[in-house]
């Protein structure tokens, strides 16, 4: 799978998701990012080597502490790719509001009433 894949991917599950929005305050152990969920860690390891496997935290080493850190190389990525839809969009907007001015300008020559 190639990177980006992967992490668009990992960032589709909501649990991820909040994991990384925790980690966007600073690093965190695995027990405190645990600690807002109602599942176990087990379950929380699982979430984060899908994180760790698509680039978007690290573990370092600090005594018996794994903290966790965010990693935003593969969250620019993501937004590099976004941005081309985003001026496509943006222009689609532009586009249909100078269209809705245009027909607002002109007068209704149907005879029907508004």
């Amino acid at each position: 799978m190639d990177t980006l894949s992967q992490t668009l991917s990992a960032l589709a599950d909501p649990t991820r998701r909040a994991i990384l929005a925790q980690l966007a305050q600073g690093e965190a152990t695995v027990n405190d990012l645990a600690r807002p969920f109602d599942i176990s860690l087990p379950a929380i390891s699982r979430h984060l080597k899908v994180l760790e496997a698509a680039g978007l935290i690290s573990r370092g080493r600090e005594a018996q502490w794994r903290p966790c850190h965010l990693e935003t190389a593969p969250l620019k990525a993501v937004d590099t790719w976004l941005g081309d839809y985003r001026r496509f969009w943006e222009g689609s907007f532009d586009r249909m509001d100078a269209y809705l001015q245009l027909i607002q300008q002109k007068p209704d020559t149907t005879g029907d009433p508004q």
